[in-house]
């Protein structure tokens, strides 16, 4: 069973973006209500005011709301704006280019990517005792440990590919004196990343078979010469398997269809 913790651990080690704990401490002057902290994706913060020696821990929402992105505390009405010579200490975690919350959202769709198509079949007895199998749409619960590794580089993949579009928007900076500054360069160094990350990832799905580009069998559709109708498949079962057949709709390829919606005739004086 692959462990979600392990595997964003991994995509933070491949992206180096670790993140570190903070601790600013801002001094009140009467005038402001919120203030900027020395991190961006923070977590786990503790808002605490101390004054005369009285340190009193403050609440969200009542006391205070956090821009966890961005980074910034907005005091409430208690402490809005913060009384003089009062201190505001903030300490927490910051997520350095990504908060937890899109790295959540990353593996998510890496994982449907991945996992895209498989199953996992699971053999047991019915209350009548006959044997069936259950297959199950593969989840990260059900995941190999040995696909961690390609699941964490394709979440490291869609990472990058965030920052290239960032990194898109750069012009680079002329100015009269003639300080020239290549902005162009981090974008062109992400491109580059991501292709060897690509094939990192392609290598090692290609070795166990998994991910979107793995070998897979179909089924060929047949059509009947004497009814013109395509031949019904039905799935292949185990010798011991006593369930009822269980019917395959492959899909056809309906480019060329009729949308019109006007019945063609089959023979002369039918419909």
């Amino acid at each position: 069973m692959a462990d979600r913790a392990s595997i964003l651990r991994r995509t933070r080690t491949e992206l180096g973006d670790f993140g570190a704990t903070f601790r600013d401490v801002f001094i009140g002057t009467g005038e402001l209500d919120q203030y900027d902290l020395s991190a961006i994706n923070v977590s786990d913060v503790s808002v605490a005011v101390t004054v005369a020696g009285t340190t009193t821990e403050l609440t969200t929402p009542g006391d205070y709301t956090l821009d966890s992105r961005i980074g910034r505390i907005l005091l409430g009405t208690s402490y809005a704006p913060l009384p003089d010579r009062m201190t505001l200490t903030v300490t927490g975690s910051g997520g350095g280019m990504f908060s937890d919350e899109d790295l959540e959202q990353l593996l998510t769709e890496a994982l449907l990517q991945h996992s895209k198509g498989r199953t996992i079949r699971s053999r047991y007895r019915d209350e009548h005792g006959f044997i069936r199998y259950r297959d199950e749409a593969m989840t990260l619960e059900t995941l190999p440990p040995v696909e961690e590794l390609p699941v964490a580089l394709l979440v490291t993949l869609n990472a990058l590919w965030v920052l290239a579009t960032d990194a898109a928007g750069d012009v680079d900076v002329s100015t009269p004196d003639g300080t020239q500054i290549s902005r162009r360069q981090r974008y062109e160094q992400i491109i580059s990343q991501i292709s060897l990350v690509e094939e990192r990832y392609r290598d090692l799905c290609a070795q166990l078979n998994v991910g979107l580009g793995r070998i897979e069998m179909f089924d060929l559709r047949r059509v009947s010469r004497t009814t013109g109708r395509l031949v019904p498949l039905f799935k292949a079962k185990e010798y011991d398997d006593h369930s009822l057949p269980t019917r395959k709709v492959p899909s056809v390829d309906s480019q060329d269809e009729d949308a019109s919606g006007i019945p063609s005739i089959a023979y002369w004086g039918w419909w």
